[in-house]
């Protein structure tokens, strides 16, 4: 899809791969811009600087959601391309509380149902309109040190699979965009596999860059990291020996962090 005269609504958009996303949408010259962030502050900032519309929103809960979608489409008109981009972190495993796995369930899953929930009607009628929800290598691999973060982008996934295979007839394309580190606020509250993800990690501004190219190419997985592909064909070829391979990862990173 190439993005000339078309409305665009990024979650998210007040820092980090988001607001890269808007500046680099900005230079193709689309009809609008919404940009979406809890930080109403920061979403006005990069929508000062890309000539958009900023909307303050809570993507964990669906009111806003619909009320961003309905704010984008008084402002410009019906939506093209709805980034579903916002996310958060946490550590911990099964152990982790109640309120911490429902917080992340809802901001990292359910935001992007939301959002499908939001906008299909609208593409489905027209017969276009393309969904891009941004993900994590962790989605498909895991993450060490944090069993919500991993399961949670794994349903990420799981659901822009569905949307991809269940609305490719209704003329609804849909990518899901899965980065190994990215130089954000994320990656420097990332704990213990901080070091293992700064050594490859790239700025949001090429994680932006190849979201574009992917959009054009109407690719499902957009892998910023090329070097995710060999390690998911690694793990599907031999689940055991990759689940092996991980633990003792694992292991290592412990023991470094412990010296």
């Amino acid at each position: 899809m190439q993005l000339s005269d078309k409305v665009i609504v990024v979650t998210g958009g007040g820092d980090g791969i988001g607001k890269a996303l808007c500046l680099r949408f900005a230079q193709e010259k689309p009809r609008g811009i919404v940009v979406a962030d809890l930080d109403e502050a920061a979403a006005a900032k990069v929508a000062e600087e890309v000539g958009g519309l900023a909307v303050a929103c809570d993507v964990g809960q669906e009111s806003q959601i619909v009320q961003l979608v309905e704010a984008a489409n008084a402002k410009y008109g019906a939506i093209d391309l709805f980034c579903s981009n916002a996310g958060i972190a946490t550590g911990g495993g099964v152990d982790a509380s109640n309120e911490e796995w429902q917080l992340i369930w809802d901001v990292n899953l359910m935001s992007h149902v939301y959002a499908a929930r939001a906008v299909l009607p609208q593409m489905i009628e027209r017969g276009s309109g393309y969904l891009l929800n941004t993900a994590s290598a962790a989605g498909l691999l895991t993450q060490i040190g944090s069993a919500p973060y991993a399961v949670t982008k794994h349903a990420a996934v799981a659901l822009a699979e569905w949307l991809a295979v269940t609305h490719a007839d209704d003329g609804v394309k849909v990518s899901c965009l899965c980065p190994l580190g990215v130089r954000t606020k994320m990656l420097e509250n990332s704990g213990e596999v901080r070091a293992l993800l700064e050594s490859d990690s790239l700025g949001p501004d090429e994680v932006a860059e190849a979201v574009v190219r992917g959009i054009d190419e109407e690719k499902f997985l957009i892998l910023p990291h090329e070097v995710v592909a060999t390690y998911v064909q690694h793990k599907a070829g031999d689940p055991d020996r990759w689940l092996r391979g991980m633990s003792r990862l694992r292991k290592t990173m412990l023991d470094t962090a412990g010296d």
